[in-house]
């Protein structure tokens, strides 16, 4: 299927802007500087190239002279590059384009681009070399001139050029080539090779994941690690793992080993998916939601359960005036914060049952006489859970790590004030106080966007919850329609303001769906996220032509 190259010379002609489906786009100022690019050239570079010395292609005289041979195919305009997410900007011209053949090689122009040069050449069936690059060739490289130099002006975009039966991928970063890489991988299968032209794209959203809880389902190491890929061919940069809730605890501790749930990963599984992670340049965030969703932590320490007036115990909820709560929540911040080593982590913050009562002061006058007692006599419950959630983030700042909330733990007016210093992973309306995305957007905070509405598949659909649909994402969500269905005022909507979002899964009835139909279920979804992550602009196929898309390049 999509073997045949056209016989039309496209009516655009040799110089046009085109994006797959051949209407002709302009990129948009998320590549502004891209054609800044220097040290660029069609026939690749002349370094010392690098690669795996156990793997370099043997060199020969005849090899060489059937290597450089051009490719097999007529002068023509080929077919646009079809990737998932679809590329933002290809200029076309006329020639045989390039093709895997027996002699083709991946040649890194740079040291550290050999990781990304020896996945393609695994994946491709062939070999990593040094250069120079020659007819057949894949040349991996980064752009020169520092920053300004850089494709879309940071680090994850970048350019390819196919020219007389070469390629060449320069990227602003090692993100950015190995984006690239999946640009040509995902054509030359559903192409059986990349047509002469260049293509020129970035991401518009700097932040675009998936969310996984991984506390009330137990998800394998071998199922995470299946995501990692998938999500590396779509240009998903960050994976959030959902640790504790009331259910269990699903990470081995040195800390505090008694609130280890079974079954749950080793630190020997976490590390390997960390690893797979970052060799597809994505950050893998943590997430111990506190102060509430601590059922399996409270479970081996009763003594920290919080009670109401009447002796009540709601779930999953820590008593915040006990300062031996704050210490065993920091114990496991600091615990986790080196196993995963990336630059997020997520302090939880939602759904406190404490604040979830008609007048949390009545119901919990602990917590009331604490609040008074530390902030003042105006001081209230919400001002301790303030404190609570900005003493956590605190924490993970100490250990070097930018610090992401639940949107529902950043509260309204209150004597105590949430810092400024973290970002606001805005989920849903529905809280008690709910707050309009725009006072978080106004407040100073950048959002991160996982709207319930669109982005949450929630097993067994509870609480008037529906499993979504890649087609609604793809056809109606943008990162700027942050809660319902509405997008925020367009001051608030580019990418400094909401810097990404994330496709959720949670296991909130755990036996509604096996770990295989997450898989399924997941599978459109997700692509559809990770296209509007990558480009937010009305999709030019329709929904019909992106499933065939997806099943293509897969």
């Amino acid at each position: 299927m999509g073997r045949n190259w056209s016989k039309k010379s496209g009516r655009a002609g040799a110089g046009a802007a085109r994006r797959p489906g051949s209407l002709a786009v302009t990129l948009g100022t998320a590549l502004l500087g891209l054609t800044g690019l220097t040290g660029l050239t069609a026939c690749g570079s002349n370094g010392d190239g690098g690669g795996d010395g156990d793997r370099d292609t043997p060199s020969s005289t005849a090899s060489q002279r059937d290597g450089d041979r051009p490719p097999k195919g007529p002068d023509r305009l080929g077919p646009s590059p079809v990737a998932v997410p679809s590329v933002r900007e290809w200029k076309a011209v006329r020639g045989p384009g390039w093709q895997l053949t027996k002699h083709s090689r991946v040649i890194a122009a740079h040291d550290s681009l050999r990781d990304e040069a020896k996945l393609l050449a695994d994946e491709l069936k062939t070999k990593v070399a040094k250069g120079p690059a020659r007819t057949g060739d894949i040349e991996l490289d980064r752009a020169k001139g520092g920053e300004q130099g850089k494709p879309g002006g940071g680090p994850e975009g970048y350019r390819l050029v196919s020219r007389d039966g070469k390629v060449t991928i320069t990227g602003g970063d090692d993100a950015g080539v190995f984006y690239g890489t999946r640009t040509l991988l995902q054509t030359y299968r559903a192409q059986g090779r990349f047509a002469e032209g260049t293509v020129r794209d970035a991401p518009d959203r700097p932040q675009r994941g998936f969310s996984l809880d991984i506390a009330r389902k137990n998800f394998s190491a071998d199922w995470i690690k299946a995501r990692i890929r998938e999500m590396g061919d779509l240009k998903l940069n960050q994976l959030q793992l959902h640790l504790s809730d009331d259910q269990a605890f699903r990470v081995e501790s040195d800390t505090h080993p008694e609130i280890v749930s079974d079954p749950h990963l080793t630190k020997a599984q976490v590390r390997d998916i960390v690893e797979l992670a970052s060799s597809r340049h994505i950050t893998v965030i943590p997430e111990i939601d506190s102060p509430g969703h601590l059922g399996a932590v409270l479970k081996a320490h009763p003594d920290l359960q919080l009670r109401s007036a009447s002796g009540r115990t709601p779930r999953g909820a820590i008593d915040i005036s006990n300062p031996a709560a704050a210490e065993l929540v920091d114990d496991l911040l600091v615990e986790f914060a080196d196993l995963f080593p990336g630059k997020y982590a997520h302090a939880g913050g939602d759904e406190y049952q404490a604040l979830m009562t008609e007048n949390p002061e009545q119901t919990y006058p602990g917590l009331a006489e604490e609040a008074r007692k530390r902030f003042g006599k105006d001081a209230k419950v919400q001002d301790l859970a303030t404190a609570w959630l900005n003493d956590r983030t605190e924490t993970l700042r100490k250990h070097g790590k930018t610090p992401q909330v639940w949107n529902d733990g950043m509260h309204r007016g209150g004597v105590v004030k949430p810092d400024k210093s973290r970002q606001v992973a805005y989920w849903t309306g529905r809280e008690a106080g709910e707050r309009q995305p725009a006072e978080y957007l106004e407040g100073g905070w950048e959002v991160v966007n996982l709207n319930d509405e669109y982005l949450y598949y929630v097993l067994g659909q509870p609480n008037n919850f529906t499993y979504p649909t890649g087609r609604r994402i793809y056809e109606h969500w943008t990162p700027a329609v942050v809660r319902g269905t509405e997008p925020v005022p367009g001051k608030w909507a580019d990418r400094k303001h909401i810097v990404g979002g994330r496709f959720a899964v949670w296991g909130d009835l755990a036996d509604a769906q096996t770990t295989e139909q997450v898989a399924r279920g997941i599978r459109l979804p997700l692509a559809a996220t990770a296209q509007k992550l990558w480009d937010p602009a009305k999709p030019e196929r329709s929904w019909s032509d992106f499933v065939k898309l997806v099943d293509q390049v897969d």
